[in-house]
């Protein structure tokens, strides 16, 4: 078991922690995430630099690619080595790489630092979302991923910000040096305030070290022990055994449709509606609200996940999604597109949260960080596949089309959620 059950003050404490170090690490990797659609129609504008919209397509691809590869691989190696190595190494990775991204001198340059940033943001994310599961207390947890998933989409909004009050005066380039910022300013203090994983400790027969932490934080070390057939962590047969075979292979396509939709929709949606016949201003702010609504939609999906469970809502917001994202392609009076980008923002990115948050209820804690990191590292071939398609339906004038597509993928995740069985693994334990 990997929570405590009762309601301690200590453990609200470290949980709180954990949540809140982690809430600042996503909210970088979404501000460096998704600033590339951000910055996309500055970009594509800077005549000198020839950046092509096929060409800019494939390089969100690449950065998606680069994500696929930090899962997928963290996904084993944070179960071997611990999160918190995990963690830290990937702020690294992509503080450097946006550096390299502000400097790039070449197109080539550019994509290459956009595939290594993307390996260090696909490293860090599973790994935060699984150690914010591991502390926080079993009547909260899905509010706490939730919430730590705010964060994604409020780097999401100041990189929209950024892009509307700096690319045009200062350049591009400027947004990405700042994405560079937190190797001097917050990896120090993250490095000094995260505790590692207690479980992975544990499961690692490094109990002194586990106790130095329980003690520090005046909790129980007992509730954090794996169970003994969870004692060799980071295996991927265990996601392919017989009560949990179908799961994994349903959550796999669900999470490909999820992200298809995800990282196609934040890296074309302001080039998307400024095809639509919206100025360029509103398009990049369209960006800012759709991000805005996904703080909001995260927290309200926290809260009804909670209550009724985070498989069925996920069900629903997927359908919802599919729906919105349809509307945006319909052209309206800008109050009221506004108002759609909004809720379909509130939709969008919880939706996908929730895969993750089902995930954590369906494995043991032994492999929770193994299922989390392949089911966000599969799903990112739809990441990777999503930029791409968008890059060469806006190249071929046929945004309206796009709008279809990501609408279907929105539906292909509700239906391969609705398939999922109830979890073998009790609501809690691990």
């Amino acid at each position: 078991m990997s929570v405590l059950e009762q309601r301690d003050p200590a453990v609200a404490r470290l949980s709180f922690r954990v949540t809140a170090l982690c809430w600042i690490l996503v909210l970088l990797d979404g501000l460096d995430l998704f600033v590339y659609g951000a910055t996309l129609p500055g970009v594509l504008a800077d005549e000198g630099f020839g950046l092509t919209a096929v060409t800019g397509g494939t390089i969100g691809s690449l950065t998606t690619f680069g994500m696929l590869l930090g899962a997928l691989g963290s996904g084993i190696v944070t179960d071997r080595i611990g999160r918190r190595k995990i963690i830290l190494t990937g702020v690294v990775v992509f503080s450097l790489a946006s550096a390299a991204c502000a400097a790039a001198p070449s197109v080539e340059v550019f994509g290459a630092a956009r595939f290594v940033a993307g390996v260090g943001l696909g490293g860090l994310l599973p790994s935060a979302i699984a150690m914010v599961m591991e502390y926080a207390p079993p009547w909260r947890r899905n509010l706490s991923v939730t919430i730590v998933m705010t964060a994604h989409q409020a780097g999401g909004a100041i990189a929209g910000a950024l892009a509307m009050s700096v690319v045009e005066s200062l350049g591009w380039r400027s947004v990405y040096w700042f994405g560079a910022l937190p190797l001097l300013v917050v990896l120090p203090v993250v490095h000094l305030m995260l505790p590692e994983s207690m479980t992975y400790l544990l499961a690692r027969g490094k109990r002194a070290t586990a106790k130095a932490i329980a003690d520090r934080y005046r909790v129980a070390i007992e509730p954090f022990e794996p169970e003994r057939t969870e004692r060799r962590p980071g295996s991927l047969r265990a996601l392919f055994t017989s009560s949990v075979a179908l799961t994994t292979i349903l959550f796999w396509i669900a999470s490909f449709g999820g992200l298809l939709l995800v990282y196609g929709v934040n890296t074309w949606l302001p080039t998307m509606m400024r095809a639509n016949g919206y100025h360029l201003g509103s398009a990049v702010s369209f960006l800012l609200v759709i991000n805005i609504g996904g703080i909001a939609g995260m927290l309200v999906a926290g809260r009804l996940a909670d209550r009724f469970g985070a498989r069925p809502v996920a069900i629903l917001w997927f359908t919802l999604t599919a729906a919105g994202v349809a509307l945006l392609a319909v052209r309206m009076p800008l109050p009221l597109t506004y108002v759609v980008v909004f809720l379909t923002g509130g939709w969008l990115f919880s939706a996908q949260t929730l895969i993750y948050s089902s995930v954590g209820t369906h494995y043991p804690a032994g492999v929770r960080a193994t299922a989390l990191g392949w089911v966000s590292g599969i799903g990112r071939f739809g990441a990777v596949f999503g930029p791409w398609l968008g890059g060469v339906l806006v190249a071929s004038r046929l945004s309206g089309l796009g709008f279809a597509v990501f609408a279907v993928a929105g539906l292909l995740s509700a239906a391969m959620v609705a398939l999922v069985r109830k979890p073998p693994v009790v609501e809690g334990a691990g």
